[in-house]
């Protein structure tokens, strides 16, 4: 019995969601598996992956092939690398610890690379959210002062007759002003 490490598809639809499993190569896409390894999401940005790490390795080291995704997988989690170190620890190549400290530093590197991108999406998002608020404050601020002008105009469209009495009553006050003025001219002259 060949068995493979593959996706099981589970969720609703156009929102996929996979358990990594262990299955027999005849079985069916969702039908029976032998091992539930882990589970993969790709809705979210990043991808989240929860992986039993220990247990793929195990299945690695019986024989069982990974599908091209789950390889991906398997790889972005580190039990490939895990798999190989243990191929090295086998031959005599490295020690444990040895082994042990490399896969660590590959999965720090890793997980800050990992935190790097979550970092950029977020401060991106951010970023996108307070540009569409200001456009957002410079289109009301235009159409509040639109308003405003289109309401002076109404006023100023509906008492036309009041501006004329106003501009003849400045008018007037202007013509009495200036004779008056003569007159204290003359006054301090003499």
């Amino acid at each position: 019995m060949s068995v493979k490490i593959r996706l099981q598809r589970h969720g609703k639809k156009q929102k996929p969601f996979y358990w990594v499993v262990a299955a027999d190569a005849r079985s069916k896409r969702d039908g029976k598996y032998l091992e539930k390894i882990g589970t993969y999401n790709p809705n979210t940005n990043p991808a989240t992956i929860e992986l039993n790490i220990d247990s793929a390795v195990k299945w690695l080291h019986n024989g069982a092939q990974p599908t091209d995704t789950a390889r991906a997988i398997l790889s972005y989690k580190g039990a490939l690398l895990k798999h190989h170190l243990d191929g090295g620890i086998r031959k005599g190549a490295l020690t444990q610890e040895q082994a042990d400290a490399k896969l660590a530093a590959w999965l720090d590197a890793k997980s800050g690379k990992v935190d790097a991108k979550k970092d950029g999406l977020s401060k991106a998002q951010a970023d996108a959210k307070s540009k569409a608020f200001k456009a957002e404050q410079e289109v009301n601020a235009k159409r509040l002062a639109a308003a405003a002008q289109a309401e002076a105009d109404a006023i100023a469209a509906a008492n036309p007759a009041v501006e004329e009495e106003v501009t003849e009553v400045e008018a007037e006050a202007a013509t009495e002003e200036a004779p008056a003025a003569e007159e204290n001219n003359e006054t301090t002259e003499a």
